[in-house]
């Protein structure tokens, strides 16, 4: 089976418990579509999870981007030689903006682990795509974290670049293709439509999976093949 699921936010209980609603198991696949990262309490230990997981794929949030780019510079020691290259007014204002956008508790797992785990969790924020194109049942899908930033329609995804990708917002009021259907987070369903707060939207060839998990509102999770949805509250 396939299953999408977006914006986990470091909820690693929520993520456990969907993963045993749902019976996952090596036969199945797990799309999760960004921002695993900040916010919630075990950021570290639901990347860990997902990384040993062959069948969980990856795709990169803006949140995501974030905390690579800059536990990739706050990483690197700083010596007498090299104090110059590190740590300047610039990175001191871009750490302060993301720790209060929910990175505090990225950072503060992160310095938690030792060099090497530190090395693996960078590697693997590293592999993160910067989105995914799949088929079931004979559907087209597009998956994305955030949407596609100055879209038209004859705009090849490679013209794209990550930010473009992870960042921004979608028009859910338009319809972006007519041969798939376009799959995002980023955006919370709530802001949506207020009726699905905390419940996956679909509608005009897209489906929202970002529930507000973040919030503290549930994580939810889509199964492709028979429409079902999966919540943990």
């Amino acid at each position: 089976m396939t299953y999408l699921m977006s914006d986990p936010h470091g909820q690693y209980d929520k993520y456990i418990e969907l993963l045993e609603k749902i019976r996952f198991t090596g036969r199945d696949d797990l799309y999760v579509l960004g921002d695993a990262v900040d916010r919630g309490p075990e950021p570290m230990k639901l990347l860990w999870d997902m990384s040993l997981r062959i069948n969980v794929f990856p795709i990169l949030g803006n949140h995501d981007w974030t905390a690579r780019t800059l536990l990739s510079r706050l990483n690197v020691e700083i010596t007498e030689e090299n104090a110059e290259f590190g740590i300047t007014g610039d990175l001191l204002e871009a750490v302060r903006l993301w720790l209060s956008d929910g990175g505090d508790t990225t950072l503060a797992d992160f310095r938690r682990l030792n060099p090497e785990e530190r090395e693996d969790v960078l590697d693997y924020l590293g592999e993160f795509a910067p989105y995914e194109e799949i088929a079931v049942n004979g559907v087209r899908y597009l998956l994305v974290h955030a949407g596609l930033r100055d879209f038209a329609p004859d705009k090849p995804l490679a013209a794209y670049d990550a930010l473009d990708l992870c960042d921004g917002r979608t028009d859910y009021s338009r319809r972006y293709f007519g041969d798939r259907i376009l799959v995002t987070g980023h955006t919370p369903t709530l802001s949506i439509d207020p009726a699905y707060r905390g419940r996956i939207w679909r509608g005009n060839g897209h489906i929202a999976l970002d529930c507000g998990a973040g919030f503290g509102l549930p994580l939810g999770c889509l199964r492709l093949e028979d429409g079902a949805e999966f919540y943990a509250e």
